[in-house]
């Protein structure tokens, strides 16, 4: 697994270190080990967990802009967990409605002295922030055109808005026509399934 990982992280152009390395084997075992009692995730195994979390997690970082990012409906913890292993100079808030999902992050976000990361039990609507976020995620939570308007009151002026999707989202456009928004294609490491990224800039 470790091979694996690595492999795949230089495929995205990163080169981690042995501790950032640790911090992922050990969130693998942590998630198979709560999801034995908690629903976290259907997908747990060593290859699923490196491609569809991990990998499809990093594949976005050159996307990020800012030194804050909101990861709404963070589901397990991802894609911010892995993000913030790999980003410490970035300070990101893991936010979901879900109290069993956020009570593992929490605990993940402690076993792994992540400085830069905060969790957060609430729906997006009804959560507020001090300052707008440079950057929000979402990872296949809601279409990009209804997800944009419940986060953006969270964002920064020029702040932008990612939607992470598996195949072309073609059925989602008429929802963005009237933003200012970009389609990006992602490579996702081992993962032959289609992943794209649909961008969209606070006006």
């Amino acid at each position: 697994m470790r091979d694996l990982l690595v492999f795949g992280l230089s495929e995205l152009g990163l080169t981690p270190t042995a501790e950032q390395v640790d911090k992922i084997l050990q969130l693998h075992r942590a998630l198979r080990r709560w999801n034995r009692v908690v629903n976290l995730t259907s997908v747990d195994d060593e290859m699923g967990f490196v491609t569809v979390h991990v990998l499809d997690s990093l594949a976005i970082y050159s996307y990020l802009r800012g030194q804050k990012v909101l990861d709404v409906g963070t589901g397990a913890g991802f894609p911010g967990l892995p993000l913030a292993i790999f980003f410490p100079q970035i300070q990101f808030v893991l936010l979901d409605a879900v109290a069993r999902k956020i009570r593992f992050v929490l605990q993940m976000i402690l076993e792994l002295k992540l400085e830069n990361a905060e969790a957060v039990h609430s729906r997006v609507e009804s959560y507020t922030a001090e300052t707008g976020f440079d950057t929000i995620v979402t990872r296949a939570v809601a279409e990009a055109g209804p997800g944009f308007a419940s986060c953006r009151h969270l964002l920064a002026p020029q702040g932008k808005f990612l939607a992470m999707k598996g195949r072309y989202p073609e059925i989602e456009l008429p929802g963005v026509a009237n933003l200012s928004y970009k389609i990006f294609s992602l490579q996702i490491p081992g993962l032959k399934a289609q992943r794209h990224l649909i961008e969209i800039t606070q006006n």
